[in-house]
């Protein structure tokens, strides 16, 4: 039985909590956040009574050293500033630690402050590295969706080959209603300053074995996916997959790319000027562009305490798919794999209503990969040391998804270079 702390009680610490309800090998969820009333409010949308909810300062070490006491596991579910808080605090108490994201979090640099993102690429070892791997535990990074998932399916297709050349991921949504306004605002489904971040950072490639910044909004390519979907315009996205991929899975990886939609509301605030932190004077009063942003720009809406079976049932309103390429050879022959696969783990409302009446949520497509991930920690089954989801046994992961009763479905290509002579 295993005792779990979940910190970030907001759009995916709810469904995490509500998946670790619903799982007989869990005894015990603390579910902490800096706004006690909003975990109160998840644990009563939850129900039962294994959750208890406290009130955690991620910025403080001791708070959420005091609320891991006992824990098993730590899930990091917050922002990602407080990262090396939640690491501390899980070796003081003994734990092991999964988070969903990691590397800076607010400059538009990856390498200005010291972080996992930094160290890889500037060859210098990891933050808590040493410290993990003496206590025996893991911290498990960027097990979510993508990270995550997107991760595994890589390692999945790498497994298969001797050597690997390139990966290319390809991350596309597209909207399956039209617009309702000639003009409108810029909304956000996430965090709305980590959504401007991605696009405002020159994005990071991996190419000729080297880390290679890019301008933002370049790399543009138009993605064909499999209907209902089809053409996406992409372009370079800062991410972490074209960083940790080539560090762990290695195989003589030559080139790794990442690729997003094209939100041209958000490049249009950032080239104006509203992504800078760089204070200016307005009428006498200095600000920061991108404080007055956040001010205004909607927050999204926390679906997992709205949502219920007739929300849920309602027609989709967008689609996302993600496409891994994979070259590389075995046996002296070159192959190509190429996986497509729905993002959010349905591709339709039945699909979506099964999720939620087995786990509560919805919208699980990161919080149960940690849940996953976490369980492979607890049970011995993921390295000590700190390492990223492709550093995890892709077979038993997938299994493990479909045993808690959400299989990642994907469609899977190979082709090959045939010479009969």
């Amino acid at each position: 039985m295993m005792k779990v702390l979940v910190v970030g009680a907001g759009a995916q610490g709810g469904p995490c909590a509500s998946i670790l309800s619903r799982d007989e090998a869990i005894s015990e969820i603390v579910l902490g956040d800096i706004d006690l009333d909003l975990a109160d409010r998840v644990k009563a949308k939850v129900g039962g009574n294994k959750i208890t909810t406290v009130k955690v300062d991620a910025g403080r070490v001791e708070d959420i050293q005091k609320a891991a006491a006992g824990a098993d596991v730590i899930i990091n579910l917050t922002l990602t500033a407080f990262n090396p808080n939640i690491m501390q605090a899980a070796l003081k108490t003994g734990a092991h630690y999964v988070d969903t994201s990691f590397g800076e979090p607010s400059l538009m640099d990856i390498c200005a402050r010291d972080n996992i993102l930094a160290q890889i690429i500037e060859k210098r070892p990891l933050l808590f590295e040493r410290e993990f791997k003496e206590a025996g535990l893991t911290a498990l990074v960027g097990c979510g969706a993508s990270p995550g998932i997107v991760n595994i399916l890589t390692k999945y297709i790498c497994d298969k080959l001797e050597r690997v050349d390139e990966v290319r991921i390809r991350l596309g949504r597209k909207s399956l209603v039209p617009p309702t306004e000639v003009v409108s605002a810029w909304e956000p489904t996430w965090s709305p300053f980590r959504a401007l971040w991605g696009y405002a950072v020159e994005p990071t490639i991996f190419e000729n074995r080297q880390y290679r910044k890019y301008p933002i909004y370049s790399g543009y390519e138009e993605y064909h996916y499999p209907q209902p979907v089809g053409m996406v315009p992409l372009v370079y996205h800062q991410h972490q997959e074209p960083i940790t991929l080539p560090y762990y899975i290695g195989k003589g990886i030559q080139y790794c790319d990442f690729k997003y939609t094209i939100d041209t509301r958000a490049g249009t605030l950032i080239k104006t000027g509203f992504a800078s932190s760089e204070m200016v004077e307005v009428k006498g009063v200095k600000v920061a562009p991108i404080d007055v942003l956040m001010k205004l720009v909607r927050r999204p809406v926390d679906t997992f305490l709205t949502e219920d079976e007739t929300t849920v049932s309602m027609p989709l309103t967008t689609l996302g798919r993600v496409a891994i390429e994979v070259k590389g050879g075995k046996g002296g022959e070159d192959i190509e794999y190429k996986i497509f696969y729905p993002v959010s783990l349905f591709e339709t409302p039945e699909d979506k209503l099964a999720l939620f009446k087995k786990f509560g949520a919805s919208n699980i497509y990161v919080s149960l990969p940690a849940i996953v991930g976490a369980k492979m920690c607890v049970e011995g089954n993921a390295e000590s040391g700190v390492i990223a989801a492709e550093c995890l046994d892709p077979n038993r992961f997938l299994k493990m998804m479909s045993r808690m009763g959400a299989p990642v479905k994907f469609q899977e290509f190979c082709s090959r270079e045939v010479s009969i002579s």
